[in-house]
């Protein structure tokens, strides 16, 4: 368990589309390897508007398709950008006063998602679990310093934890290792197409939990697409 001094080591479906199949005959789960923004807390909005509204200011708009495009395939849109007439000195710039926005709205937006703690705990007497997230460290350090929903989790892996991020599949691989735990073991929670290619480059069952940020991307790969976490605990009992 992790107290405040945590250890970090298109086709477009609808919900009822998708696969609702009962994955959950798979009795060789012993691992649940969580995403964490825009699943345990709604913050993936607010990192893009950061994104786009200094982006903005520096006269280069950034839709929400076109930021989605990117992160699914692992671009930057700061990268992008530069391609489109950002300076280095814009870039740099840029992204520090991204870090600063970003860090007022998780001090002062709602990023709570109702219930997900409560369903966090309960899995956690039956499943062996961790963070599995590309957020910075001084971010996820800012979002639970009056949080509890950490201490469920024996593990965090987030930014600089592993070689690539998502979608490349180190991030879930690293998280196996620390287990030491087989793909067919472990079963991945997530919200978007970028975790979703993470988790299937890492050979592990994926599960996507609806976020309207991210709702258009295509998740025909998923085993089961779900409205809520709380309707997890009863896909998992199959």
């Amino acid at each position: 368990m992790l107290s405040n001094g945590w250890k970090f080591i298109s086709n477009v479906w609808e919900i009822g589309q998708y696969p609702q199949q009962s994955i959950l005959r798979n009795s060789m789960y012993k691992y649940l390897l969580w995403d964490h923004d825009g699943v345990i807390v709604d913050t993936e909005k607010w990192y893009f508007r950061a994104n786009r509204d200094v982006l903005a200011s520096l006269g280069f708009e950034l839709t929400q398709e076109m930021y989605l495009a990117l992160s699914t395939e692992g671009g930057s849109c700061w990268d992008f950008a530069r391609e489109h007439g950002l300076t280095n000195e814009d870039v740099r710039n840029g992204r520090m006063r991204r870090n600063e926005l970003y860090k007022l709205f998780l001090a002062n937006k709602p990023i709570d998602i109702p219930g997900a703690e409560e369903v966090i705990r309960s899995l956690s007497q039956n499943y062996r679990m961790a963070i599995v997230t590309t957020s910075a460290k001084d971010d996820f350090k800012l979002i639970h310093a009056n949080r509890t929903i950490t201490s469920h989790f024996e593990f965090i892996l987030a930014l600089g934890d592993y070689p690539r991020t998502k979608p490349y599949p180190d991030p879930y691989l690293a998280a196996l290792d620390r287990f030491n735990a087989s793909p067919v073991e472990a079963l991945v929670i997530e919200d978007s197409a970028r975790g979703l290619k993470a988790a299937n480059a890492a050979g592990i069952d994926c599960i996507i939990v609806h976020n309207e940020f991210t709702h258009t991307q295509d998740f025909s790969t998923a085993k089961a697409v779900i409205n809520s976490l709380q309707e997890l605990p009863a896909l998992l009992a199959g």
